[in-house]
């Protein structure tokens, strides 16, 4: 029997009413004869787009101004999803894009829109498209400064972004362009479901199910109800949420705009608000450079650890100063201002209460925080920021404020949290013993550094006077899939209590330094993993939890020691909460250990794509993981044209 195949060519008859000719546009565009002979060609024609784009010839003078979002999906008028974005906060940007655009365009300024859209990380997770997740970041923020680039008669900039990758590669791009007065729209949050777990939580299914823990009913209802609205970020404090939190303290997004419930309307009021911000920048000529100075940069790091932020940050932050043209944080100023600074937020994944996103919003966010840092004294006040005020204005303006008081209320009335337990003083962090975010790793297996989430190793852990110590057997595994399954087994070939699980090449050289959020989620959540450690060269999800410390350096496949353990090692670590330091070490002979060749079995991961392998190659010239895996160009082009 023949197969029967669809003629693709046919047509509705309606599809052949088409037009060879459409009706010339009326009026006239507004040429000058000093623009004929004198401006870019690109100029008259772009106004001649301009028009034919539907925009009215006697208004195309204006003031033009460039809104740049990470949009993804297709939804109808009314919401309903056409075609899905790679994670929740890609269609709703759009929507506070529009508020935007609209609001511009009221005040007789020309809005023009692109978008680069971005991958979410919690998709990708164990799957060959991890490898390309931070590299991606490094093309995102090139395409987006490309975009910027491509259109050189805006007076001003704004970007919309939300997720891991996008937010931080908005922001290398807005600091790239650091000449414009420009401002960024933090794309909002993801609201949790009213029951059922949240969408940190929900990441261990698996681990839990395998070791017997949940059901598969548990797990198919949790799985469902995690993401309980459209839009927005994660619920917790990852990567997006700290990105946020990151760009309202460097003072390029407006006070209180971090962590906003996506598409609720005080998000969408941000939108018009930030459209009237950015004016006023081009009218009193206040760009980029003047909010983005060491100052900004200081707060920032200043705020990350107050909040207990994502280790993905020391990538994303020195990227963004080194695209400012500064600096980029080292790590000796990181460990300064973590032993500054107390851990004084109490949010989802670093506890003890974990409370979400949205109500660290409504507590205050980060301007609550920055009150707490300007009576600790440690604020650089002076700092210039997108409201054309300095950090100290800007907070007197929020202490005073009645939304200060009100979303105060809300979070009491509706919640019944206190927002002084969400959001504490110094002495009450302590009170409650509140670990300080970061500890920073030396020893014999990481003498170029490493670094762990100290609130992410649950407290019970601990010894009285802050100290966590483990030691145990190596466990070495050189992908993560392998890892995974070991993790998941409950056979002969599962991870044993108090083993110390190791992955080698994961580091950029190996493998363009993928999360391993599989493994670090299982840690904390998997009951039967609770006297585990895991160490490697690769880097973490924000929401990672359990004593994992990642980034070590040098990495195994650049020579990292590392790279030399066998199954069956001795492994000790150290780490104290409140100094902000540790060690990890080889315990054995170790002379004989540092004469040993590399494990055999070390290799870069065979599935990794050539791009990021050149992406690998090229970052390593700036410094590679602590100088924020950015390449430097200048020392690119000098290698080149010396060979």
């Amino acid at each position: 029997m023949s197969e029967k195949h669809e003629n693709y060519l046919n047509l509705s008859e309606s599809a052949y009413e088409v037009r060879t000719k459409a009706l010339a546009r009326t009026g006239s565009l507004p040429f000058t004869e000093e623009m004929l002979k004198n401006s870019p060609s690109g100029d008259l024609f772009g106004w001649s787009h301009n028009v034919g784009m539907g925009w009215r010839p006697d208004l195309i003078t204006s003031d033009q101004v460039l809104i740049l979002t990470t949009a993804g999906g297709i939804r109808e008028d009314d919401g309903r999803p056409v075609a899905l974005g790679y994670h929740t906060g890609h269609w709703e940007v759009n929507l506070v894009a529009k508020e935007a655009a609209i609001d511009f365009k009221e005040n007789n300024w020309i809005p023009f829109a692109g978008h680069c859209s971005d991958p979410c990380d919690g998709r990708t997770q164990g799957t060959t498209g991890m490898m390309d997740s931070l590299p991606y970041r490094n093309s995102a923020a090139e395409v987006l400064g490309r975009l910027i680039r491509s259109l050189p008669t805006a007076r001003g900039l704004m970007g919309v972004a939300t997720c891991d990758k996008g937010l931080p590669a908005m922001m290398m791009a807005l600091a790239e362009s650091k000449n414009f007065p420009g401002i960024l729209v933090p794309g909002g949050v993801t609201l949790p479901p009213d029951q059922g777990e949240d969408a940190g939580t929900v990441q261990s299914i698996g681990s839990r199910f395998s070791h017997g823990e949940i059901s598969l009913k548990e797990a198919a209802e949790a799985g469902c109800v995690a993401c309980a609205s459209s839009g927005g970020g994660c619920q917790f404090f990852g990567t997006a949420a700290t990105s946020q939190a990151v760009a309202e303290a460097l003072g390029i997004a407006l006070p209180h705009s971090a962590l906003a419930p996506s598409g609720e309307e005080v998000w969408l009021e941000m939108g018009r608000t930030s459209s009237r911000a950015l004016r006023d920048m081009v009218r009193n000529e206040l760009s980029l450079n003047r909010i983005l100075t060491p100052g900004a940069f200081k707060n920032a790091m200043l705020v990350h650890a107050a909040m207990g932020g994502s280790t993905n940050l020391l990538l994303h932050l020195p990227a963004i100063a080194r695209s400012a043209g500064l600096e980029a944080p080292s790590l000796e100023k990181w460990l300064e201002v973590n032993r500054l600074v107390p851990r004084i937020v109490d949010v989802l994944p670093n506890g003890p209460n974990n409370f979400m996103t949205v109500q660290v919003f409504l507590a205050g966010g980060v301007q609550e925080v920055m009150l707490h840092l300007r009576e600790m004294g440690v604020l650089d006040l002076n700092c210039l920021t997108v409201t054309g005020k300095n950090i100290d204005q800007n907070l007197d303006d929020w202490e005073k404020s009645e939304r200060r008081i009100r979303f105060k209320e809300i979070l009491y009335t509706k919640d019944g949290v206190d927002p002084n337990d969400v959001i504490m003083s110094p002495d009450k962090a302590s009170e409650k013993g509140l670990a300080r975010t970061l500890a920073f790793l030396s020893g014999n297996l990481a003498p170029q550094g490493a670094i762990v989430k100290s609130t992410s190793i649950s407290p019970n852990l601990y010894s009285s006077s802050g100290n966590y110590h483990h030691e145990g057997r190596a466990r070495v595994f050189y992908d993560e899939s392998s890892a995974i399954a070991s993790v998941k087994s409950t056979g002969d070939q599962r991870v044993l209590p108090g083993e110390v699980i190791v992955l080698l090449g994961r580091g950029p050289m190996g493998a363009g330094m993928p999360e391993t959020a599989q493994i670090t989620s299982a840690l904390k959540y998997t009951k039967a993993l609770s006297e585990n450690a895991l160490i490697t060269d690769g880097r973490f999800s924000g929401f990672s939890s359990g004593p994992c410390i990642g980034h070590i350096g040098p990495e195994a496949l650049s020579g990292g020691p590392i790279g030399k353990l066998i199954d069956g090692d001795q492994i000790k670590i150290e780490i104290n909460k409140d100094n902000c330091v540790g060690r990890i070490d080889y315990i054995g002979d170790v002379e004989a250990f540092q004469k040993r060749p590399m494990n055999p079995n070390l290799r870069e991961d065979p599935n990794m794509p050539e791009s990021v392998k050149l992406w690998a190659a090229l970052q390593n010239t700036g410094g590679g993981t602590w100088g924020g895996c950015v390449p430097n160009v200048g020392e690119i082009i000098k290698k080149l044209n010396s060979l």
